[in-house]
Formats: structure tokens, C-alpha cells, sequence
């Protein structure tokens, strides 16, 4: 469903301009300079509304953490909760996973969140998930040595391809679990997380660390975009 516009949008980003940076590939290689004390560098991909964002910022504030979303009616919402909290460990902008590389430096970044990313059904459409080895590759170009992807999603058939995708691309799993909040409400969570808890709907979950790249991983799995990652028909 395409969320409604919000009224005022352009002014309520300006408000939240400390927060909202417009120019992030002047940042690459720098991303510690907004924070110097940070001990890590966590990177959350389509962070929606904000609620999983602000949580873990207030939760880790010894982290610097930079949450992308492409819609900025729901940036907004997400920029103006973490101002309203006063937070200054978090930053928000507009990229496209497919182009980190452009706004990160290699081991740049400690820690990857993916949480209830479009599943894209339909094998044709598999490059567009955000736990291809296509993309999974990309994010550990810009990690450091020991970096870390936590990935959780509500739907099962996505869950279960992801696991056999994460070794492809040379990384470790750990806490996989298929009912996440099967003993009560567990760790922070998104606001779709949030609404299929309430519904009694199963959340899945695993952890992926980096480990060593198999061989021939690189050439089978290309760093060239392709037309279904940019979102264009064949």
C-alpha cells in the first residue's frame, strides 16, 4: 500500500535538517566524523517510520547508526521521532542498496539491518531481494573484517531462501529462529514488526557474520547492476 503524502513534507525535513543528510556521498570514508566517539557503525536498509531506528539508537548510544529510506514520507516520520528524543547517534538519507559502494568506504560500516524487505516472489525477480548474493556482496565490501548482517522478515518462503544465500556470499549464520517472539516480545521492534506481533504472526530471523569468500564467489555473482536491481523491466 503507497503511503499517503504527507502535508508540509519539504518543511518537516528541513526541521529535521541535522538529522537528514542530503549529500551522503561526501561522507564516504567520514562517516565517523558526525560521530567520533562512535565505537561502531551500524547501517539499517529501509528503515520505514523509524520506530526499530529510534529504539536502537537509544538502546546502543555508543553506536552511530545511519538509517536509508527511499520514501520520504515515511523518512520524515522516522527523522522527527529521533529529533523529538532528542537523539544525535542517528542519520537518515536517501540511497539505493545497490549503490553503498558509492556512500560507503570499504570496512566502513560494522553491522547491516535488513528488516521486512519486499520479498520479490517470482524467480525472475530474485535479483531484487535484498539477501541476493548480489547485494550481499555488496554490503560486505563495505564491512569491516568481523561485520555482521541481521535480517528479519515476516515471510517464510523469503526466510527460507535467504538461509541458503548468506554462505554463498561467505557468511557465517547464527540465531536462526523461525518464531522469534515465540516466549513473549523480544529485542526492538519495526512497526510492521510490531503489528504482525499482535496478530500472532511468526517473525524469522538469523544473524549473518562474515566469513572467508568461497572460491569463484565474485565472478558468478557480477557487481554489474542488473535491470531487474534498477527496478526496470526486461
Amino acid at each position: 500500500m503507497r503511503m499517503r503524502k504527507k502535508p508540509n513534507l519539504i518543511p518537516r525535513l528541513e526541521a529535521c535538517g541535522e538529522l537528514v543528510i542530503t549529500n551522503p556521498k561526501e561522507h564516504k570514508g567520514r562517516w565517523r566524523e558526525l560521530m567520533p566517539q562512535a565505537r561502531a557503525v551500524y547501517l539499517e536498509l529501509g528503515c520505514g517510520k523509524g520506530r526499530f531506528t529510534v529504539g536502537t539508537a537509544q538502546a546502543e548510544p555508543e553506536a552511530l547508526l545511519i538509517a536509508v529510506e527511499r520514501v520520504p514520507d515515511a523518512m520524515v516520520i522516522a527523522a522527527e521521532r529521533a529529533r523529538d528524543l532528542g537523539l544525535t547517534n542517528v542519520f537518515f538519507i536517501d540511497a539505493d542498496a545497490a549503490d553503498l559502494e558509492e556512500y560507503f568506504a570499504p570496512g566502513e560500516v560494522d553491522r547491516v539491518y535488513v528488516n521486512f524487505c519486499d520479498p520479490w516472489p517470482g524467480a525472475r525477480y530474485a535479483k531484487r531481494r535484498l539477501t541476493h548474493p548480489g547485494f550481499l556482496l555488496r554490503y560486505r565490501r563495505v564491512m569491516g573484517e568481523k561485520g555482521e548482517i541481521h535480517f528479519k522478515t515476516d515471510n517464510h518462503d523469503l526466510f527460507e531462501w535467504s538461509l541458503f544465500q548468506f554462505p554463498k556470499a561467505g557468511f557465517v549464520l547464527s540465531e536462526v529462529t523461525r518464531d522469534l517472539h515465540a516466549n513473549g516480545e523480544k529485542g526492538i521492534m519495526t512497526d510492521y514488526e510490531a503489528k504482525f506481533y499482535e496478530l500472532g504472526t511468526p517473525i524469522n530471523r538469523c544473524v549473518g557474520t562474515m566469513g572467508p569468500l568461497p572460491e569463484g564467489t565474485q565472478e558468478q555473482f557480477s557487481a554489474a547492476r542488473s535491470p531487474e536491481e534498477r527496478g526496470e523491466e526486461d
